[in-house]
């Protein structure tokens, strides 16, 4: 209540503009954050009785200043608590922050993360797949958009469409940047991406041309992607932008359809040969499924837990944060 006369835990609801990446180099975890905003069911699991923890100005004495989170940790749910101070600068949140300043489940789900894993100078750097599997307990993979020349093979860049949307539409989660190998990080393209930068994909969509009328078989169709820079601006400026003359093209239903908003608010469509021409990786988590009674059962699930062993290679007995760091990473035994 320091910070505004009427704080709430959510406003108006949860969606993916209430991540704003703050002063800390960490668009890798409000990526994840706003790909996970978008399924009620398992940012549930992550802020459980998310509706008992709010604060209720005609009960003030039910609050308590604690506030639970829930992460998936070597196999298991672990519970993080947080109290209510966070880290301010002249009254404005110094890190993560929401698009309406009183609203704080953003601002708490990172102090919490950051709690879970040391510091929030710990967040600095990252990988969006690490903080999905921490949110979800998905499967993560990762893809290289450049090697596998999606790009350039039309064949190969189809299938690929079809299976991101089959993971998008089942509940899983997909984030993509682009490697910065002799250029700055955080450099700004021609094209108004930015470099060595983590974006969440928000939808899949296969887009139909022209009069809605027209029967889908003959309309002309694209493919088409929307990403969210967690920076809430700064977006693409080639075909298919905002305010570009390609939605023309598209019926007022459509665009209704699509939920399309021409303003700077970091949310923005490409179609998918251009996002293969222009990120480099993609994180793809998939969701889990074991269960007998679904149609889509694909997963078998089995638990095993390793234990550090002492090494006499004095860098084979350490592990080095996050996926970035293939070589160490891996030796991690969980």
């Amino acid at each position: 209540q320091d910070l505004c006369e009427d704080p709430h835990l959510v406003v108006d609801g949860m969606s993916s503009h209430d991540f704003h990446q703050g002063k800390l180099g960490n668009c890798w975890f409000v990526a994840a954050c706003s790909c996970l905003a978008l399924r009620k069911s398992l940012w549930q699991q992550v802020i459980p009785d998310y509706n008992e923890q709010e604060w209720d100005p005609k009960n003030p004495r039910k609050y308590t200043g604690i506030f639970r989170f829930r992460f998936w940790r070597f196999g298991e749910w672990t519970e993080v608590v947080v109290d209510d101070l966070l880290p301010t600068e002249n009254g404005r949140l110094i890190y993560c922050h929401s698009n309406v300043r009183n609203e704080f489940w953003s601002a708490l789900l990172e102090k919490a993360y950051a709690k879970l894993a040391g510091s929030y100078q710990a967040l600095d750097g990252g990988c969006a797949a690490e903080a999905l599997v921490d949110f979800t307990g998905a499967v993560a993979e990762s893809i290289s958009l450049e090697e596998g020349k999606y790009g350039e093979v039309i064949s190969e860049q189809m299938k690929l469409f079809e299976d991101l949307m089959k993971v998008h539409k089942r509940g899983g989660f997909i984030s993509c940047s682009i490697s910065s190998p002799g250029r700055p990080s955080e450099a700004e393209t021609a094209m108004g991406l930015i470099v060595g930068h983590a974006y969440s994909v928000t939808a899949i969509r296969k887009l139909r041309l022209g009069d809605s009328l027209v029967l889908s078989f003959k309309a002309e169709k694209m493919f088409m992607v929307r990403l969210r820079n967690p920076w809430g601006k700064k977006e693409w400026h080639g075909a298919w932008s905002d305010s570009s003359k390609e939605w023309k093209k598209v019926s007022d239903s459509e665009r209704k359809n699509l939920g399309l908003t021409v303003e700077n608010d970091g949310e923005f469509w490409m179609t998918f040969e251009d996002w293969c021409k222009n990120f480099t990786d993609v994180d793809i988590c998939r969701t889990v499924n074991t269960s007998c009674f679904s149609l889509h059962k694909t997963w078998e699930k089995e638990m095993m837990y390793g234990a550090w062993a002492k090494h006499p290679e004095p860098l084979l007995n350490r592990s080095g944060g996050c996926f970035d760091n293939r070589e160490t990473f891996l030796q991690n035994p969980q």
